[in-house]
């Protein structure tokens, strides 16, 4: 006999349910500094997974090998480059994310998804997908060659002003940071984080103009 670990099915929260007009807005990704509208870059999606919380919603986030020779350390959302087999970005989104961290596809209602995105530095065009985890099960690492852990995060702690910030890189650019204990998010993964809290009217007024710099263990080569 075998016994199913996951919670009692979730429904969409309601207001989660009708957010979706905003996360489609074409404007909804202009407040992205150093990206553009798509154009030859290589396509890619990312899964914005949110689910029901001990206070509130979670988010999953996933931290990258040290050792990698691309975005080593960085926290991120799972997500990688859409293979010839994905229908669609949501096809691609749903296949990374249980690739790398065994979240079902079956398991996520997909809420919508945000304009795609060029990221200049790494020649991605980036479709970003929300979607809710109707049945929450243990994340585990499932790319050992890719990823470093897995974490299920509290909204609350991102969104309170204490764990907010603006990180300086050593090019000059500067975007939102968010600390989760002594993990950095920062990036286009922050950006993400940010600008869809100001869609979903979540924002807390927080201290813009306190600077960190990028820790080393969270800082490669490309924005």
């Amino acid at each position: 006999m075998t016994t199913d670990s996951r919670q009692p099915v979730s429904p969409v929260p309601p207001e989660l349910a009708a957010a979706r007009d905003r996360l489609a807005h074409p404007d909804a990704l202009s407040f992205i500094s150093g990206t553009r509208r798509p154009g030859r870059g290589r396509p890619a999606a990312v899964l914005i997974l949110l689910c029901a919380g001990a206070e509130g919603y979670d988010l999953v986030l996933v931290e990258k090998r040290p050792d990698l020779r691309h975005h080593a350390g960085q926290v991120a959302f799972p997500g990688g480059s859409m293979e010839a087999a994905d229908a669609d970005p949501i096809a691609a989104a749903l296949r990374e994310a249980q690739e790398e961290v065994g979240v079902a596809p079956a398991d996520v209602s997909v809420l919508g998804i945000l304009p795609t995105a060029h990221i200049r530095r790494s020649g991605f065009d980036v479709t970003s997908v929300v979607g809710w985890w109707t049945r929450p099960s243990p994340l585990q690492v499932m790319d050992v060659g890719e990823l470093a852990a897995v974490h299920r995060v509290g909204l609350a702690h991102l969104l309170d002003p204490v764990n907010r910030d603006t990180w300086t890189h050593p090019s000059g650019f500067t975007g939102p940071g968010f600390w989760i204990d002594e993990l950095y998010v920062w990036g286009f993964t922050a950006y993400l984080l940010d600008g869809l809290f100001e869609l979903l009217g979540w924002t807390q007024p927080w201290d813009a103009g306190r600077i960190s710099e990028i820790p080393s263990r969270f800082l490669s080569e490309r924005l």
